[in-house]
C-alpha cells in the first residue's frame, strides 16, 4: 500500500477497554506511517490509560461523553493529513478492509469511499428493523440506493470534510449525515465491500433510547436535505383535506368555510412557507465552506 504518510485514522473511543489495545496494535502494524488519533470520548474506565501507553497514537480526551460525532470532529481538528480515515475502536474492523477503503482516495480516484458491510458481517438483530427503516428514508432523500447508510468504516479527502464539518451532529448520525451530503452534493463517492467482526463487550447502544434517536435523525435528514418537499408534504396533509371538507360543508350547508376547516388550511399555508424559509437556510449552511 502507498501513500499512508498522507492518511489520518480518526477513532472514537467510549469505554473500549477490551478492544482499544488489539485494535491499535493491529493498525499500528499494517500502518506505520499513518497519523493515528484516538479521542477518549469521556470513558470510564482504562481506555483512556492503555491508549496513551501504544506507541504512534495520538490521545485526546473530552471530560465527558460528548456522542460520536464530536469526537470525531474533535479527531478531525487534530489531523494533519490530506487523507481521514474514520475507524471503529470496538475491535469489529479489520485493517485489510480500511486499506481497501483508503486506497482510491490516496490514489486520488475518489473523494470519499465507505465501506458496505456484507452479509457475512455480524449483526446486531434488534437493531435491523430500525437500520432499515433508516435506510429506506435515507434513499428517498438521496433518490438513489444507498448501499450503506451508516457504516463506521470510511475515509475521505480532508479538504472535502472540512467543508462540511460545521453540519455533522454531535451523536451517531454523523455517519449517515456524510453519506447523503457526499451523494446529494455530487462528490465521486465510491463504495468497498468489509465485512466486520463480532465486538467484545456490551455495547453502548439501547433499543428505546436509540430507537427514538433513529427517529430523530430521520427528521433531521429530511429537514437537511429535501426540506421544501418534506414541509410541502406536510402541508398538503393539513390544507387539501381541510379545503375540501370545509367547500363540502360550505355548499351542503350553505353557511360559510368553516372555522376548524379555516384553521388547517391556514396552518397548512404557515406549513408551506416555513418549508420556503428552511429551504434556503440549509441551503446556505450546505454552501457555507464550498467556495
Amino acid at each position: 500500500m502507498t501513500n499512508t504518510d498522507q492518511l489520518s485514522i480518526l477513532i472514537p473511543a467510549f469505554n473500549e477497554e477490551l478492544n482499544i489495545e488489539r485494535t491499535l496494535t493491529e493498525l499500528r502494524q499494517q500502518f506505520a506511517d499513518a497519523e493515528i488519533i484516538v479521542v477518549d470520548d469521556g470513558s470510564t474506565d482504562d481506555t483512556a490509560s492503555i491508549a496513551s501507553r501504544m506507541a504512534g497514537v495520538t490521545l485526546v480526551q473530552h471530560s465527558h461523553n460528548t456522542g460520536y460525532g464530536s469526537a470525531l470532529k474533535t479527531a478531525f481538528r487534530r489531523s494533519t493529513r490530506a487523507v481521514v480515515a474514520w475507524y471503529d475502536a470496538d475491535g469489529q474492523h479489520r485493517p485489510e478492509d480500511l486499506r481497501a477503503v483508503v486506497q482510491p482516495v490516496l490514489n486520488g480516484e475518489k473523494d470519499a469511499v465507505i465501506g458496505v458491510r456484507g452479509e457475512e458481517s455480524d449483526v446486531v438483530t434488534t437493531r435491523v428493523p430500525g437500520k432499515r427503516l433508516l435506510k429506506y428514508c435515507a434513499q428517498i432523500v438521496a433518490r438513489a440506493p444507498v448501499p450503506d447508510l451508516n457504516s463506521g468504516l470510511r475515509a475521505f479527502r480532508a479538504e472535502v470534510l472540512k467543508r462540511y464539518l460545521h453540519l455533522l451532529p454531535q451523536g451517531f448520525s454523523a455517519s449517515s449525515t456524510t453519506t447523503l451530503i457526499l451523494m446529494r452534493r455530487g462528490y465521486r463517492l465510491g463504495y468497498a465491500p468489509i465485512q466486520t467482526k463480532a465486538r467484545k463487550g456490551t455495547s453502548t447502544v439501547k433499543i428505546f433510547r436509540d430507537g427514538w434517536r433513529t427517529l430523530q435523525i430521520i427528521l433531521r435528514l429530511f429537514v437537511l436535505f429535501d426540506a421544501l418537499n418534506f414541509f410541502t408534504a406536510l402541508a398538503a396533509v393539513q390544507a387539501i383535506p381541510s379545503l375540501v371538507y370545509g367547500t363540502i360543508i360550505a355548499l351542503i350547508r350553505d353557511q360559510g368555510f368553516p372555522v376548524l376547516a379555516s384553521t388547517f388550511f391556514i396552518s397548512g399555508l404557515l406549513t408551506f412557507f416555513m418549508g420556503v424559509v428552511c429551504d434556503q437556510i440549509v441551503a446556505l449552511r450546505k454552501e457555507r465552506f464550498e467556495h
